[in-house]
């Protein structure tokens, strides 16, 4: 039987945790048009661990993913902490409307979901779901999640840097001819410098300076921006 849980339902979701251990199907699927996911981390641990959470400072794990895709301090973490862990199960950048599966076999006290990974084009944007309860009843699960942005950078879509603390949208080695240059910026400042909601791109019609480096028909994109689907064996 297949679940439909409403993305307002992640907060506070009241299903039995998963404490016992549970063999898990897992599918992500990037529902943008025009928007990357960099490798993505799907892991299982306990609910006292979390990546993320809004209206939270962004840590310097979530940093370094959001604003290059680099998991190595987001693993290191979750390892450290007895997480089940499928670290990029597509095995590079997850393209716009394809879909990755994978699997995972988790450990009793590894409850809940968490998923990062970096949006591409962003200057700090990522997908997520923190520490969703994995429900125990056997079946099939579908929530939406939404894209964050994680109010470390000012979100000026022009051409950059990559490391944290860099401004600029992060020219990745799969993504540097599908961006404008030249930009002159949207903005030079953050006003919410805690994990919230991303307010998504503007971007321009122009190849060659404007304000934004992003092509507005292309590049723009509205919540939810992926869908999982957990199955439960």
């Amino acid at each position: 039987m297949k679940h439909l849980l409403h993305p307002a339902l992640l907060l506070g979701l009241a299903v039995p945790g998963a404490a016992g251990g549970a063999n898990l199907d897992i599918e992500v699927q990037n529902l943008t048009a025009g928007t990357y996911f960099a490798p993505l981390l799907i892991s299982a641990h306990s609910p006292d661990l979390h990546l993320f959470q809004t209206g939270e400072a962004a840590s310097a794990e979530i940093q370094a993913m959001a604003e290059g895709g680099d998991l190595a301090g987001l693993v290191t973490l979750t390892s450290g902490n007895g997480a089940d862990n499928s670290e990029n199960p597509a095995a590079g950048p997850l393209a716009p409307g394809m879909s990755v599966s994978t699997s995972l076999t988790t450990e009793e006290g590894n409850a809940v979901l968490s998923i990062t990974g970096m949006m591409v084009p962003s200057n700090d944007g990522f997908v997520g779901l923190d520490g969703w309860m994995i429900p125990t009843a056997a079946g099939s699960y579908v929530v939406y999640l939404n894209g964050y942005d994680a109010g470390t950078e000012a979100n000026d879509e022009v051409r950059g840097g990559g490391a944290p603390g860099t401004p600029g949208l992060p020219v990745l080695p799969f993504f540097q001819d599908e961006i404008g240059q030249n930009g002159t910026g949207v903005t030079d400042a953050e006003s919410n410098s805690m994990i919230h909601v991303h307010p998504g791109h503007l971007g321009d019609a122009l190849a060659d300076g404007g304000g934004s480096d992003l092509d507005n028909r292309l590049h723009r994109w509205l919540n939810p921006v992926a869908k999982l689907t957990l199955t439960v064996n």
